[in-house]
């Protein structure tokens, strides 16, 4: 097992300075962040000096190097737009994504394994019919859709829930009132992912329901409940890893919008601020940091797939 994770741990290194490459390259190409600060007011020998200071005179490979050895030093560099740490700016906003983002995947699972594997076993009835059609709709509602749906309904029609924010302003923040606030936005994210995870949940259910082993275990007469959810279940849990493993990139791209719509102060907020204001530094580290939630999320689910099917190490 630890040869298994030192290997992926090793490829995941040259994965993660490509994507640096990358990411540095793409923001040089967009343009200079000096170009924010030209006006009436800024001379020219004032931008020259300015260049020289965050070494936008150097050839685009020192700069590269530059920013790197300032990464691994745990320097991320300063907002243009407010001159904070980045570092701080995305330790700030981190938490309340990961809220959101954790919640939102562990409700959308509660939900998607339980009708997937309900699904599966009643193939081709009422019921499996039903399920499906509710997994197709909520893979293909667009989450701002939904998310001004819930607004006018549970918000202006009802005044039961808050519809911006983490807290309400003026008052004590407590758990109850976070709970509140996190209800619409994890009901748009949840729908979605759950959707897409009752099909997957119900295809792996189905194929390994048809396998040998599982009929002669009906066979035994071990149990109905103890054939799905010890026997089938277990085998059936490598492509729902893998499914829960891709959903931590498309949890961070679909955040950035249901954040941006109910005012969640994390950092999907925080990247459509730093985009809007051409703030290159939080943009770069922003894009640095998801890629390295990927590439965590990735070597975490090899790591799963190891210990629920020992074969894989070999």
């Amino acid at each position: 097992m630890t040869r298994y994770i030192v290997k992926r741990i090793l490829i995941a290194i040259p994965v993660l300075i490509g994507i640096t490459i990358i990411d540095f390259l793409i923001m040089n190409m967009v343009g200079s962040p000096l170009e924010m600060l030209q006006g009436a007011r800024i001379s020219q020998e004032a931008l020259e000096v300015k260049k020289v200071a965050l070494g936008l005179d150097q050839p685009i490979y020192i700069q590269y190097i530059t920013w790197l050895k300032q990464i691994l030093q745990g320097n991320l560099g300063y907002s243009i737009k407010n001159y904070q740490s980045v570092s701080s700016m995305i330790g700030s906003y981190l938490g309340p994504t990961l809220l959101l983002m954790s919640v939102s995947l562990i409700v959308s699972m509660i939900i998607a394994i339980p009708a997937g594997i309900y699904s599966a076993v009643r193939q081709y009835s009422i019921s499996d019919y039903t399920v499906v059609t509710f997994s197709f709709l909520g893979s293909s509602i667009p989450g701002f859709f939904l998310s001004l749906i819930l607004i006018y309904v549970f918000t202006i029609k009802l005044g039961w829930l808050p519809s911006s924010g983490m807290s309400t302003l003026g008052m004590e923040k407590n758990m109850w009132d976070v709970v509140k606030h996190m209800i619409m936005p994890v009901t748009v994210l949840a729908v979605s992912l759950a959707g897409t995870n009752i099909r997957y949940v119900r295809s792996a259910m189905l194929e390994i329901l048809q396998q040998d082993y599982l009929r002669t275990a009906k066979a035994k007469g071990i149990g109905r409940f103890r054939v799905i959810n010890k026997h089938a279940l277990r085998n059936a849990l490598i492509p729902i890893v893998t499914v829960i493993g891709m959903h931590i990139p498309m949890l961070f791209g679909g955040a950035i919008i249901i954040e941006q719509v109910f005012s969640w102060p994390g950092l999907g907020l925080m990247t459509m601020n730093a985009i809007i204001n051409r703030d290159y530094p939080v943009i770069m580290g922003v894009c640095l940091m998801s890629a390295v939630v990927v590439l965590l999320a990735n070597l975490i689910t090899d790591i799963i797939y190891a210990l629920v099917d020992p074969t894989i190490k070999y």
